[in-house]
């Protein structure tokens, strides 16, 4: 019996290193993905798994009125003897892995082929083998939450399958007792060297799945690397120039045979082998390129004749849609010299490589619309601002016209600088308080030829801070909210006061009168959404709020409130992001 075993250890030893091979194969690997499984690869699998089988009898060991025969070489055997074998091994793990049907069809064929050598357990082996399979393929199906299962339960299983075999020898033989002493001899070793290599074949099962998780975390991390490296080219859009700079790195990350990049209509670019058989521009034939594009569903090539373009080099593809929001903008092609060079990982670093470039072109496309619609606020904010003041300007320059006009002219002059530094200072997002002052000034100006006696103006103004940014035209708005509203009903005798003042970290701008105030009813509203009243629409403030929240935060909203004796007050606080000369004139 010990020598039984140690000469079982031995060609188990060898069908191991087999198994080492084996789990290097692409095709075998992808078996621990635990997918669905067509017809065809299921028989791949059956027929796989069956030749292990097939391969662990030939690596057992013939044993003859109670004594074991060395001979490497196994062929058909006599009534006489009977075979010790390790051909449940590749079974068990057929069914343990690729399920009941798996192991059904790899053990009906190392069943077939027991029976076809033949011997004293022939007919025990065909019909035990297959059985096996099928239990083990059972047993799988408790452990489904595992990819792989253990190598301790898989060491218990192994144990089970030589006893299921060794029953079945007791059952079949016709001679008891030359069937005990057979069990009694083989019995032990094959539990020995079967559930061992089972045990040690699953944890070779086991390695390898780290391995391949292992390279699954590497190119997710390689895919949000090449995204990055992407952004700036997706930011200018997805052009001929982008598309080409995309594809190239695309190509030189991945090291696959070509990428290219498509619209909805045509190619836009195409990097590494065929670049010379497509041109930008050319439209798309692929029926199955078409599809994706409808569907917005990853689609596998598998056959050379659906590629386009048709080149020796390109025999299979993964097709990846790029969506923008909710449309489709284009596809990414990235070709492969066969279909057997498509793994599991070049799949999913493929499809996560077009979810990462789909976000950057839909968040792209909402900072461009975010971008844009800001632009419009600002142009809307203009063109209601600037009719209504230019049309009263207009009237009191003309009743100046024949009363006075030097005064008319400064007037006229006035309105010039005016309407310049407006357009100026709103063409940009962002401007500083010294250039807001200057056009404040030139608006004042011109609004006291109509209001001259309503009111005055006083500022104290922090020269330091002059060159603080903040959203185009808030000072000029507020002042002007301030003498249509606040002061509306006061004859003369209005202030209006502005201050511009330090505060730690943070620079304090703060807008007082002494008109009639807020109403109480629209005082704590104010700012946070448009107010329609009788007494106007309070659009203005609640767009300069927006404005202000868009560029520092909610930390520089808008802060409205009556005065206790008068008046009302607004003020926001913004960082203290000074430029080099600022910060010189401060220290000096």
């Amino acid at each position: 019996m010990q020598e039984l075993t140690l000469h079982l250890f031995e060609r188990m030893g060898m069908l191991l290193i087999l198994t080492f091979i084996l789990t290097r194969i692409p095709l075998f690997r992808q078996l621990l993905d635990r997918k669905e499984m067509s017809g065809t690869r299921m028989f791949i699998y059956s027929c796989l798994f069956g030749l292990f089988g097939i391969l662990g009898a030939y690596a057992g060991v013939v044993v003859e009125n109670g004594e074991s025969s060395s001979s490497f070489w196994l062929v058909r055997l006599t009534g006489e003897q009977a075979l010790a074998h390790s051909a449940l091994v590749g079974v068990v793990i057929g069914g343990l892995i690729g399920g009941p049907r798996v192991g059904i069809g790899g053990g009906l064929l190392a069943g077939a082929h027991l029976l076809y050598i033949g011997g004293y357990t022939g007919l025990a082996g065909a019909i035990a083998v297959p059985l096996t399979g099928a239990l083990a393929g059972g047993v799988a199906r408790f452990f489904s939450q595992e990819r792989v299962i253990s190598p301790a339960k898989a060491l218990f299983v192994g144990m089970f399958a030589p006893i299921l075999h060794m029953g079945v020898i007791l059952i079949c033989s016709d001679e008891p007792d030359r069937a005990v002493e057979l069990v009694n001899l083989i019995g032990l070793p094959m539990v020995l060297t079967n559930s061992i290599s089972i045990a040690i074949f699953t944890t070779m099962l086991r390695v390898a799945l780290t391995e391949e998780e292992r390279a699954a975390a590497y190119e997710t991390e390689k895919a949000f690397h090449i995204a990055e490296a992407a952004l700036p080219h997706l930011k200018q859009g997805l052009t001929y120039r982008t598309a080409q700079a995309v594809a190239t790195l695309l190509l030189r990350e991945l090291k696959t045979t070509a990428v290219a990049i498509t619209d909805t209509e045509r190619f836009l670019a195409h990097a590494g082998a065929a670049s010379r058989t497509i041109d930008p521009g050319e439209e798309i034939r692929s029926d199955l390129t078409k599809n994706v594009i409808a569907t917005g569903e990853l689609r596998i090539i598998e056959n050379a004749e659906d590629i386009q373009p048709r080149h020796p080099a390109l025999g299979a593809a993964i097709l990846v849609p790029m969506i923008e929001g909710s449309q489709i903008v284009g596809v990414i092609q990235f070709y492969f010299k066969r279909p057997q060079d498509i793994r599991r990982v070049e799949l999913v670093m493929a499809q996560g490589l077009g979810q990462l470039i789909s976000y950057q072109l839909g968040a792209t496309a909402h900072e461009k619309m975010s971008h844009l619609m800001k632009e419009a606020e600002l142009k809307l904010l203009q063109a209601q601002i600037n009719p209504h003041f230019l049309f009263n300007t207009l009237n009191a320059i003309h009743s100046l016209i024949r009363s006075d006009p030097l005064r008319a002219r400064h007037a006229t002059m006035q309105l010039g600088a005016f309407m310049r530094l407006n357009v100026k200072v709103m063409a940009s997002r962002r401007t500083t308080i010294r250039e807001e002052m200057e056009l404040l000034n030139a608006y004042l100006d011109i609004i006291q030829i109509r209001f001259e006696d309503q009111f005055t103006f006083e500022c104290q103004l922090d020269p330091v801070l002059g060159e603080l940014m903040i959203p185009p035209a808030t000072l000029q708005m507020l002042v002007e909210n301030s003498i249509k509203h606040g002061l509306r009903d006061k004859a003369s005798g209005g202030l209006i006061q502005l201050t511009l003042k330090r505060a730690g970290d943070m620079a304090v701008v703060q807008l007082r009168d002494n008109g009639a105030g807020i109403s109480p009813e629209v005082l704590d509203s104010l700012g946070e959404q448009p107010i329609i009243g009788s007494e106007g629409t309070g659009n203005g403030i609640y767009n300069i709020n927006q404005r202000l929240i868009s560029m520092f935060g909610k930390e520089a909203r808008l802060i409205v409130e009556n005065l206790a004796e008068g008046g009302c007050s607004i003020s926001f606080s913004i960082p203290c992001s000074l430029s080099e000369g600022s910060r010189y004139r401060e220290a000096n």
